[in-house]
């Protein structure tokens, strides 16, 4: 089995920082495209921004300047930096991950969701 597992979630001011941190475990032979998604009370999963294995990424807009996805192929991790929170930040954040196991196929796994919740 493959494992996605969040940590860094919590509770900020408005304008403050955190850091999600991500790790994957398991059985599989090298990892594909990675990323955050998000999910405020009441509204669809949204992504939040990915990277390629070659450090190529992509950003929701309402992100873009604030939050900075990067990732560690030999530790098999991806991180969020976000600054600059806002209250519309609030969200459950799920880990992302396209995964090549053995025998060539490529799975996506998710994981549980840390909680961000930027209030004062």
């Amino acid at each position: 089995q493959m494992h996605l597992v969040e940590s860094g979630g919590g509770l900020v001011q408005p304008g403050g920082s955190l850091r999600l941190s991500c790790a994957a475990s398991g059985s599989f032979v090298s990892i594909s495209l990675m990323g955050w998604y998000r999910q405020a009370p009441g509204k669809q999963r949204e992504l939040v921004a990915t990277i390629t294995s070659g450090g190529s990424t992509n950003y929701a807009d309402s992100v873009k300047g604030r939050f900075t996805v990067s990732r560690d192929n030999a530790k098999n991790t991806v991180s969020l930096q976000m600054n600059s929170l806002k209250p519309e930040d609030t969200a459950v954040y799920f880990c992302n991950a396209f995964l090549y196991t053995g025998d060539a196929r490529l799975l996506e796994v998710w994981g549980r969701g840390t909680l961000v919740t930027v209030s004062s």
